[in-house]
């Protein structure tokens, strides 16, 4: 599954680990979060995420 980064902050979205302070079990991948999940470091969207390559 594919990492996501957070481009204002750097956070890295594993979907291996999920979020778990968002409530986002481990094994959820980027594409299928909530449009409303926000970035738990600094809270940006959805949309300010890359893919890493």
């Amino acid at each position: 599954m594919d990492k996501w980064e957070c481009i204002p902050c750097g956070y890295i979205y594993d979907p291996s680990e999920g979020d778990e302070d968002g409530g986002i079990a481990p094994g959820v991948k980027f594409e299928d979060l909530p449009e409303d999940w926000v970035c738990p470091l600094c809270g940006a969207g959805k949309e300010d995420f890359q893919k890493v390559e």
